[in-house]
């Protein structure tokens, strides 16, 4: 059991540090070059008076929830969420599910707004569909996807990354991780005196 659980942190520790990221071009960029890409848009997207923007189904939805509000509590940036119950059932009633975040962006996006969509499967239409209404309002998009390569989402942000896995709960724990290190990082967070020794010492006690 041990083994087992000190392999499942190994391995997500593995994909975070493995994550893929590109431009809109498609050029491959360095992982902590994107994250300061996406740590000066989150910035300035605010200082201009602009929206950050989180989108995503399922457990991506509860990411999107969970880091709007770090972004706005703890960052001090404006960030929201379409996730309102009631507007969710009406739109997918009246206008179809795969319309749900785009009619809500074309109504409430503003140009140099910053959208953050997040889909495990990067193929999700609504997702898709939401970034497509975004470009429409000149917006700015960053992408979390995951399971193949090829996902339609990937090619569709000014920044991509993605965490190469077809395990849910591992590219969800790796969107959620990305996301809370780029806020964290740019807050001020680093590592404290001893911390190589503490990660030792949970080493030997998950092995």
């Amino acid at each position: 059991m041990k083994g087992t659980l000190a392999s499942y942190f190994s391995t997500l520790d593995a994909l975070c540090r493995t994550t893929e990221v590109t431009n809109a071009d498609g050029r491959a960029i360095a992982l902590d070059e994107g994250i300061r890409w996406f740590q000066r848009m989150g910035r300035e997207t605010h200082a201009c008076g602009n929206t950050l923007m989180f989108i995503g189904n399922g457990g991506s939805a509860g990411i999107a929830s969970h880091t709007a509000i770090d972004y706005m509590k703890n960052g001090g940036m404006r960030a929201r969420v379409f996730t309102d119950g009631a507007a969710l059932t009406c739109l997918g009633n009246d206008l179809g599910y795969e319309n749900v975040y785009a009619t809500q962006i074309e109504y409430h996006a503003r140009p140099g707004d910053l959208l953050i969509a997040i889909s495990s499967s990067g193929n999700s239409m609504n997702i898709r569909n939401a970034v497509t209404a975004a470009r429409a309002k000149d917006c700015v998009v960053a992408t979390f996807s995951g399971f193949k390569p090829d996902n339609a989402l990937r090619a569709m942000g000014d920044m991509n990354f993605y965490v190469p896995s077809m395990e849910y709960g591992f590219v969800e724990l790796g969107h959620q991780i990305l996301l809370h290190a780029a806020l964290d990082l740019a807050m001020g967070w680093h590592a404290p005196a001893g911390a190589a020794k503490t990660l030792e010492s949970l080493g030997e006690i998950v092995r």
